[in-house]
């Protein structure tokens, strides 16, 4: 017959080995996210912004000197209610370049009346426009068609937009039903806690 031991509690003992295991696993669990995180994170950034519109604004003041960017922004405040309009008469990109060419010499009077000391000129053609961010969107530096107002040398500072995603208009926010934005990584580790 065996003899009687005290029986012990029977309790797991963490070795250091088993420790080492487990954090092992977390940092390598950790990695991947992040490396998830990072890739995600550069897709965002370097998405190229697929050109929709069909043509462009631009104004071009004659100099930087306060006095000419102040004619451009009144120029510009009395252009964009017309652009609006036309776009809120419109919904096809054709009727929309119909109805900016019946707005033309309208642009151009409206310009001629806040500087009429200078040679304004509009052309429809293909111009350069330095890239700009809005919101989470890059527009890239690109050539693209575009309606160009030039106040006598056109050599200051410039104001521009692109008419269908409102880049003109950032300040006013149209309420749409968007979709929740998820982050599979996120989800997946918040169902391990459920």
């Amino acid at each position: 017959m065996l003899p009687d031991y005290p029986q012990l509690a029977q309790q797991p003992i963490l070795t250091t080995e088993t420790n080492y295991k487990w954090r092992k696993k977390a940092i390598a669990l950790i990695e991947f996210i992040l490396i998830l995180v990072m890739i995600q994170a550069v897709l965002t950034l370097f998405q190229e912004h697929t050109s929709e519109e069909p043509i462009r604004y631009r104004i071009l003041a004659h100099s930087d000197a306060p006095a000419d960017q102040a004619i451009k922004v009144r120029i510009q405040q009395s252009i964009e209610p017309m652009i609006a309009g036309a776009i809120a008469r419109t919904t096809t990109e054709e009727e929309l370049l119909i109805e900016l060419e019946g707005l033309e010499a309208d642009m151009l009077a409206a310009a001629n009346l806040y500087s009429p000391d200078r040679i304004v000129t509009l052309e429809r053609k293909n111009a350069l426009f330095p890239a700009k961010r809005v919101g989470f969107e890059i527009y890239p530096q690109d050539v693209y068609e575009a309606y160009v107002l030039t106040i006598g040398s056109g050599r200051g500072a410039n104001w521009w937009c692109s008419i269908f995603p409102k880049v003109c208009y950032p300040e006013e926010e149209t309420v749409e039903s968007e979709e929740e934005v998820k982050f599979f990584v996120w989800e997946w580790i918040t169902s391990w806690f459920e």
